[in-house]
């Protein structure tokens, strides 16, 4: 339902479907039939936040409450924004065009830090207080989840509570006591500290921190009997775990305007760098007959003809050939495409190739992550050259005439050599095209090279490691380009500013919260974006708050120090995480989860890949 000064404005703004809502599948309740409302708010714009699956799952589950009706909020583009500002229209809900102040909760997830402005601005907009604090009564409960809640300090000032782990359960579980202290009158902080006693629950107020003379954390208290140690949540039983039987069909083109499946959760791999393959330990798979249900009822009722399989690496799936067997028997004839997407190297077959190209040709892309063997050892990506080569062979025969390989720069132990080897690996792709019989006639190929910058990561065997300077990293991707010799590479390279920024608020703490206030009512927003990010004017916030980013993003840290996210369990042990750093350092492979169990502590979940009933486990 658009709101009628919203509409006023539509004419106004680059794409006005972003704010119109009305979408095929779209839930409307009536609001005098609900107990309680949630505004599920994405940081980011429609076309963004319309492709996230979380989004998706949690949007239906809580729906199918009946009373909870759950609403989608997303950030206003800057002309927009501009124009409600100007009208003095606050930021409003899709599907009622009700301001997000009539809401009880307001919930964001945090997919990427660079997001962390835009939740801010979004409260802004709502004309919502911001800091936790000054929110009185028992309603605007502010709540986040997502990966990023795993260090959730630089923004605790702000959010009421944060959901650790995955998201299907322990949301509902706050909703429903939510529910009962509305009826039976509790206040603000009576809820709140009764959602700390829920696990996988974080309530930031609940907790402070002390700190040495040189800046690093001495310790932590707790208050209202909140617990030490939050765990994470996490679905066991991915067959019994909510999965919608539709998605909200956007009027517009979205960024992955598909239906999606998710076919698993967690990686068996280990890559040191992976933030996910360790927050989302262990593998836990649906089955074959769970899938297909789940992707033959999505095409029906969304009319997507193409689906994605969706994992942290789709070919990981341990019955990947007979499930893609499996969904060709109604896929080929309904003309909907499969795609793959996250393939590993060595994961790639001919049955795979196959399948994926019975109606039409997706795009293949594979991450090696290092040029040569012996970084990609040290970051244990197990991935060898020849597998590569025989893989894009594979492929180029099948018909395809272009891969995209992505890289990264400034991985701990690397040196300019590495740097030069991924040209190298650029050029060896370049020549296998030409060495196939049955590569496509008279096409030429095309291998574009993609870097992103190494940013250090809570919950990763690298926690611990610097990030490079900007400096160095320009310098990298300068020495990368150089080393180039063909024309048939295209070379990309994510920027190393917005990065810089990434890795300071990724191994923040709550001090980092000063900066995010002061960023705020400077308007900063949208740092994920060209158009919008100026690292000046965050240096200019940083020196003003008296904080050096550098501490952050550019400081080895000891394995004894006490890190701002030590508070909260994701299952995977601390000194597990340091021996992999200390295997990184001599080039150290560790083996995979299938293929030997290397006790990072996820067996405590008790079950997934780590309770599979093998003969090679050891």
């Amino acid at each position: 339902m658009v709101n009628k000064d919203v509409e006023k404005l539509l004419l106004k703004v680059q794409k006005p479907g972003r704010y119109v809502g009305g979408e095929m599948n779209a839930v409307v309740k009536d609001k005098a039939n609900v107990d309680v409302r949630f505004a599920f708010c994405f940081p980011d714009t429609y076309e963004i936040g319309m492709s996230h699956l979380g989004m998706k799952i949690l949007y239906s589950q809580f729906n199918s409450v009946d009373y909870i009706w759950c609403e989608r909020v997303f950030a206003p583009w800057i002309d927009m924004e501009q124009l409600m500002t100007e009208n003095n229209i606050p930021l409003f809900a899709l599907e009622s065009g009700d301001p997000i102040t009539d809401f009880d909760f307001i919930g964001f997830t945090l997919q990427y830090e660079l997001s962390y402005t835009n939740v801010l601005n979004m409260l802004k907009l709502a004309k919502i207080p911001i800091l936790s604090k000054d929110r009185k009564g028992l309603s605007q409960i502010v709540v986040a989840g997502g990966p990023c809640a795993c260090n959730p300090e630089p923004i605790a000032d702000f959010i009421d509570l944060f959901f650790i782990g995955e998201g299907e359960e322990v949301d509902l579980e706050v909703i429903e006591l939510y529910r009962k202290c509305k009826k039976e009158g509790n206040t603000r902080d009576e809820f709140l500290i009764l959602c700390s006693k829920i696990d996988g629950v974080y309530v930031p107020s609940l907790y402070d921190f002390e700190y040495n003379s040189d800046g690093t954390i001495s310790g932590m208290t707790t208050k209202n009997g909140a617990p030490k140690v939050i765990n994470k949540r996490l679905m066991m039983d991915m067959d019994k775990s909510y999965y919608p039987d539709n998605f909200v069909v956007p009027m517009i083109e979205i960024v992955h305007d598909r239906a999606v499946e998710e076919i698993f959760r967690g990686c068996i791999r280990g890559c040191r760098f992976c933030q996910a393959g360790y927050l989302y330990r262990p593998v836990r798979e649906k089955s074959i007959d769970t899938i297909n249900r789940q992707c033959h009822t999505l095409c029906t009722n969304t009319g997507y003809d193409e689906v994605s399989l969706s994992s942290l690496s789709s070919s990981d799936y341990s019955k990947v050939v007979p499930l893609l067997e499996e969904l060709n028997k109604w896929s080929k004839d309904e003309k909907v495409s499969l795609s793959l997407p996250s393939l590993r190297v060595d994961g790639f077959s001919d049955d795979i190739l196959n399948k994926i190209k019975t109606v039409r040709k997706s795009g293949l892309t594979f991450a090696p992550e290092a040029g040569s063997q012996r970084l990609r050892d040290a970051i244990n990506k197990n991935v060898f050259e020849d597998e590569l080569l025989t893989t894009c062979s594979l492929a180029f025969n099948g018909g395809w005439t272009s891969v995209k390989l992505y890289f990264m720069i400034g991985l701990p132990t690397e040196t300019f050599e590495d740097v030069s080897a991924i040209a190298k690996l650029g050029q060896s792709v370049v020549d296998e095209y030409y060495k196939c019989p049955n590569k496509p006639k008279g096409k030429s190929v095309n291998v574009t090279i993609s870097t992103s910058s190494f940013v250090p990561k809570p919950f990763t065997p690298f926690q611990w490691e610097p990030q490079d300077t900007i400096e160095q990293l320009h310098e990298k991707q300068k020495h990368l380009k150089e080393s180039i010799t063909t024309k048939k590479i295209n070379y990309k390279y994510h920027d190393a500013d917005t990065s810089f920024l990434e890795a300071v608020f990724a191994r923040g703490d709550r001090k980092l919260c000063k900066v995010m206030k002061k960023a705020c009512e400077q308007g900063l927003h949208f740092d994920g974006w060209n158009e919008c990010f100026s690292l000046d004017k965050w240096l200019e916030i940083f020196d003003d708050c008296g904080i050096d980013p550098g501490f952050y993003a550019n400081r080895r840290r000891s394995f004894d120090e006490i890190l701002p996210w030590d508070h909260l369990n994701y299952g995977v042990t601390k000194n597990h995480l340091k021996k992999e750093c200390e295997k990184a350092y001599n080039a150290q492979t560790t083996p995979n989860c299938r293929q030997k169990c290397s006790n990072c502590g996820a067996a405590c979940y008790k079950g997934g890949v780590c309770f599979e009933k093998r003969e090679d486990m050891v």
